[in-house]
């Protein structure tokens, strides 16, 4: 099975995580004046053949007289793109600021004798939305031939874009712009009718480059060029076609003594604990099934006919990158997994024992090394994983991992087994280990989820977004739920009165935007969710929790590195979608062995450094090793090697929510502070120090030419190429109650994972984490979700308070719920009172 919507997000959102700097590709102007118009271009040309594109691509500018001195919001494009033939005339886009999400998107594509455009906007990882600005494309001339269209084109208001109050914009005063392009072979769907097409794989090259603007960008004759722009093209629409989605009306007189929010790392574990506990638990997911033991059916044609789904397989996860329409959350700007088992769903299954100093390092007391130990062994007792995924317990193609391990052996770091020295981090390296089990993906779908679902006390809802917790002060109620998908449930489904509970477990981003919309959270966000289109049904602002949801985002920042030897081995994971090694399809189909039990694209090794700052802090690095080639270094003898910074970084940023009610990064928690980077620096001297004697090993990027702090400090620091896509901490947990007046507190949730301000509403997954741990976080999150299940548990249920009582107030800490029929009244910020 094919999807298509998402590929063109998929392009440019990978191309992204590949941008060295916006210094490195492509980035110097080629002047060129168009004969026909006369017309002079700064272009940035990609030439055809190599790891590219075929036929090329060239897009190019011309600016205003004054773009260069004072910010432009328009400009005369040049685009060229390639066609296969005369048949598959193909398209191709550009992003205006660089990466796929919250940039002004420009589509074009031929059909007969016109070339056809569309303003597209992308929020999330899906089929980008029609933009809704001002901006305005007209066309000066245009050339369609057998191998290529050219399109000349003024395009006013371009420059700086709003999509539903989502502002974004690209400077021309700065001296360069980031440019994103992706063209594909396949023509859209419905390519007469702009507002409705459909945009096919791009199959024909992509890439992100800081596009530098030299003097010949800004034309005292722009006015004169722009006057040439007289046709505007329209198409032709058949009118749009949509369907509704049958939603299931949630279940009169249903009450659940729990509610959990998000089928993933947390969500599932806490559903098995509590269900096992005797009591009546509702677990809710937003997406459909993924792998095939839940009813997945996403697969490609050589699985059909099995019980598997893309999901099940190894080798098949880095599709998500390429096809992720109806997988990745559409509401976010991130890559997050909206279907049942969320990220250990789509992630490439990596699975570390913790390693004990994350935890007393990052966590407040009731949550250190020792507090956890119990739940870590339940944990790996149930999933314990594996470095040997196949069962025939060979580990395949190993000549990356021999290369980089022999390098860094004799260079006098140990290699241990990674999940049983958990603690040894300090110049170590190991084969990966996965939560793989019998060849297949495994994880807490094949563990906790299969228990939980033997259970009469359990039930499961798929395809079913939360918009919001309904509360009568600190006291949640119930949930207002809506179908996502055919067959979600619609209305308010609640628990069990005075004592039920309620727990998001949607993800740092997910869970966040929950409680912003149910009232709870900094003014500042709640204003804009009273603004959006929830605002008539809003819990009123006398209701409102002051907490600093969306503040201390982290993630472990990545800087990727390239090396080449003769001696790796590439294997085309991408092409096994549709295409795989007839042996290796064989061998997994009937004995679960050979190389699509290892996840794409081969991962390992995997090798950890700690580095102590200037600032007395020890910085953990992890590296993660894999064999592809990064930037424009092709496949075949590469491989990239991420280097992830993780606990001890002190730079945090923050997530918001937007009038769309869409999340954002709108701060990224990378290098702000310059211990954090020296310490990025001086682990690539580390290991490039290690990998000296490797004989025919040759550093790609940096290269030679090249120093380590050169590198980095011309790295360009943005999600799109700098995130690892380990999103933590925007409900972070702590003593330090966050409503507490000026501030000072920066917790949003109390040890027992319990939302400040309320009795009986939780928040357990990677949003209440501090800070990112050491290695890939989904074992820590399960466990976080086996130690909150017992602390929760144990909790006296929420008690009715009787009249005259306190039910609320700052720095509250009892029960917000009354005895009926009295309710609870507010009589000022520090006091309510059953009445």
């Amino acid at each position: 099975m094919r999807s298509s919507s998402s590929r063109i997000l998929g392009a440019l959102v990978v191309a992204a995580s590949f941008v060295p700097s916006v210094l490195s590709q492509a980035n110097t102007a080629v002047k060129y004046t168009d004969s026909a118009t006369g017309i002079v271009f700064d272009t940035w040309p990609v030439p055809n053949g190599g790891s590219q594109t075929q036929g090329g691509f060239t897009f190019g500018v011309a600016l205003p007289s004054n773009a260069l001195t004072t910010d432009a919001s328009e400009f005369i494009g040049y685009l060229q793109c390639a066609s296969k033939d005369s048949v598959n005339m193909g398209w191709c886009g550009v992003s205006l600021g660089g990466p796929m999400t919250n940039s002004l998107l420009l589509t074009a594509w031929p059909k007969g004798d016109t070339i056809y455009t569309s303003f597209r906007y992308a929020t999330g990882y899906a089929m980008p939305d029609l933009y809704t600005g001002n901006a305005k494309l007209t066309q000066i001339s245009s050339i369609i031939n057998a191998t290529h269209f050219t399109l000349v084109f003024r395009c006013q208001n371009c420059l700086q874009w709003n999509q539903n109050g989502q502002t974004g914009g690209a400077s021309t005063s700065a001296g360069f712009m980031v440019l994103g392009w992706v063209q594909a072979f396949s023509s859209p769907g419905n390519p007469t009718c702009p507002d409705q097409i459909a945009l096919d794989q791009h199959d024909n090259g992509m890439s992100i480059f800081g596009a530098v603007l030299d003097g010949n960008a800004a034309n005292p004759s722009y006015s004169a060029w722009a006057a040439k722009a007289t046709k505007t093209v329209t198409g032709t629409c058949q009118g749009p076609t949509t369907t509704a989605i049958a939603a299931v009306p949630v279940p009169t007189g249903v009450t659940f003594d729990y509610i959990i929010v998000g089928g993933g790392a947390g969500g599932i574990p806490l559903a098995d604990k509590l269900s096992e506990s005797g009591k009546s638990v509702l677990l809710i997911e937003k997406g459909p099934a993924s792998s095939g033991r839940w009813g997945g059916t996403l697969k490609p044609d050589w699985l059909v006919g099995t019980n598997l789904s893309r999901f099940d397989v190894p080798g098949l996860c880095n599709q998500i990158w390429v096809d992720s329409a109806g997988i990745a959350c559409t509401d976010t700007d991130q890559m997050a997994g909206c279907v049942l088992g969320g990220g250990t769903a789509v992630n490439a299954g990596l699975w570390f024992k913790p390693y004990s100093l994350d935890w007393d390092y990052l966590f407040p007391a009731g949550w250190k090394s020792q507090d956890v130990q119990a739940a870590i062994s339940r944990v790996f007792s149930r999933i314990p994983g594996t470095d040997a995924p196949s069962t025939d317990g060979q580990r395949y193609l190993q000549q990356g991992f021999n290369v980089l391990s022999g390098g860094l052996k004799a260079a006098g770091w140990n290699q241990v087994v990674a999940n049983n020295a958990p603690n040894q981090k300090n110049r170590t390296f190991a084969n990966t280990p996965y939560m793989y089990s019998h060849g297949e993906r495994g994880g807490p779908m094949a563990t906790y989820l299969v228990s939980a679902k033997s259970r009469s006390n359990f039930r499961l809802w798929l395809n079913t977004t939360v918009k919001r917790v309904v509360r009568d002060g600190g006291h949640v109620t119930g949930l207002e739920v809506e179908a996502f998908r055919d067959g979600g449930y619609q209305g308010v489904v609640n628990v069990t009165n005075v004592s039920g509970r309620v727990i998001l477990s949607a993800g740092t981003f997910g869970s966040a935007k929950i409680l912003l919309r149910s009232g709870i959270g900094p003014k500042d966000q709640l204003d804009i969710v009273k603004g959006s289109a929830d605002g008539p049904t809003m819990i009123d602002n006398q209701s409102w929790i002051n907490l600093p949801v969306g503040y201390n985002l982290d993630d472990h920042v990545n800087t990727d590195t390239v090396i080449t030897h003769p001696d790796v081995a590439f294997y085309d994971f991408y092409a096994a979608w549709a295409t795989p090694n007839a042996t290796d399809a064989s061998n997994y189909l009937n004995r679960r062995t050979g190389v699509l039990t290892q996840a794409a694209p081969n991962i390992g090794p995997m090798f950890w450094e700690e580095i102590k700052g200037a600032d007395g802090i020890v910085r953990q690095l992890q590296w993660t090793a894999r064999v592809e080639g990064s930037f424009d270094t092709p496949n075949g003898h590469a491989m990239t090697m991420s280097q992830y910074l993780g606990r001890g970084a002190t730079s945090r940023g923050r997530m918001t929510i937007t009038p769309g009610l869409g999340t954002v990064v709108s701060d990224v928690p990378y290098l702000k502070d310059a211990n954090d980077k020296a310490v990025v620096i001086q682990g690539l001297v580390n290991l490039q120090n290690a990998l000296k004697n490797v004989k025919g090993l040759v550093w790609q990027y940096p290269n030679a030419t090249t120093s380590a702090a050169d590198y980095v400090n011309n790295m360009v620091v943005s999600y799109s190429n700098r995130r690892s896509n380990h999103w933590m901490g925007t409900a972070k947990i702590g003593t330090d109650d966050g409503r507490v007046p000026g501030g000072s507190g920066s917790a949003v949730v109390d040890l027992n994972a319990r939302v400040y301000g309320t009795d009986n509403l939780f928040v357990v997954d990677a949003s209440i984490f501090p800070g990112v741990p050491t290695t890939n976080p989904s074992s820590y999150i399960v466990v976080a979700a086996e130690h909150a299940s017992q602390r929760i548990l144990a909790l006296p249920p929420a008690a009715a308070v009787a009249r005259w009582g306190q039910c609320g107030g700052l720095q509250w800490t009892g029960s917000f719920v009354c005895a009926a029929p009295y309710k609870c009244a507010y009589q000022n910020d520090y006091y309510s009172q059953c009445l």
